[in-house]
């Protein structure tokens, strides 16, 4: 059984759950175990089983797919209060995890078991909304980053990834290499669109990060307006 301090944690991260019926909020306590994360373990590899419903407590992981050449592209991350898109679809279909998910912080996780969450699904009405909601508006933030992938250039996704990246100072705690994974890039492409922001004052590079300097100009040149094409 897990203790009270993680269950506080985890249901304040998901308060939908504190308003299942007892017996169901019950089961879904009673079921639940918490796992951690360091950073940089691999949270699930293509082709797994997946063996339960994950929440993230804290903690950042990224969800990505590799190429055969190597390449590779994210498709999205999952923060605290978020659940894995994925993770769910496999769930439902019975399928095995079509992507791989790995740790950029260390992360807390809430993790019920397949069988449970089958039975609460059915059993449950208000975890059954809950799970089709957020599945819902998590599957339309992937056909957001499909209709990105195929429609919008390289220069303004690293614009809108820069922005979504930032901190409150505007700091951006990557570096090339790393963006360019995220983007499905490399890294010399994504240098020389940075050094030419630098050139107009709306980035500054140093080691490991990037800061915003100009937020309003990568705004509108995220959105296309300062684009050239």
């Amino acid at each position: 059984m897990p203790n009270n301090d993680l269950i506080s944690r985890w249901l304040a991260a998901f308060p939908e759950l504190t308003e299942l019926e007892d017996e169901h909020k019950s089961e879904l306590i009673g079921a639940t175990q918490f796992n951690r994360l360091r950073e940089g373990d691999i949270a699930y590899r293509q082709g797994q089983t997946c063996h339960n419903y994950v929440m993230c407590i804290e903690g950042q992981t990224r969800v990505f797919k590799t190429s055969e050449s190597g390449r590779e592209i994210l498709l999205y991350q999952v923060g605290p209060g978020e659940t894995c898109v994925l993770t769910t679809s496999c769930l439902m279909a019975g399928s095995p995890f079509p992507a791989e998910s790995t740790a950029e912080t260390d992360v807390l996780l809430a993790a019920l078991p397949a069988s449970n969450f089958h039975r609460l699904l059915s059993s449950s009405q208000r975890f059954r909304k809950y799970v089709l909601d957020n599945y819902g508006d998590l599957l339309s933030s992937l056909i957001m980053l499909v209709d990105e992938v195929a429609f919008a250039s390289l220069d303004l996704r690293l614009a809108r990834r820069l922005l979504a990246e930032a901190d409150a100072k505007g700091v951006v705690a990557k570096t090339h290499q790393q963006l360019a994974l995220d983007l499905g890039s490399v890294r010399e492409v994504i240098s020389r669109y940075l050094s030419e922001w630098e050139r107009l004052g709306w980035v500054q590079a140093s080691r490991g990060q990037i800061e915003v300097k100009n937020r309003s100009a990568l705004a509108s040149y995220g959105s296309g307006e300062a684009a050239s094409g």
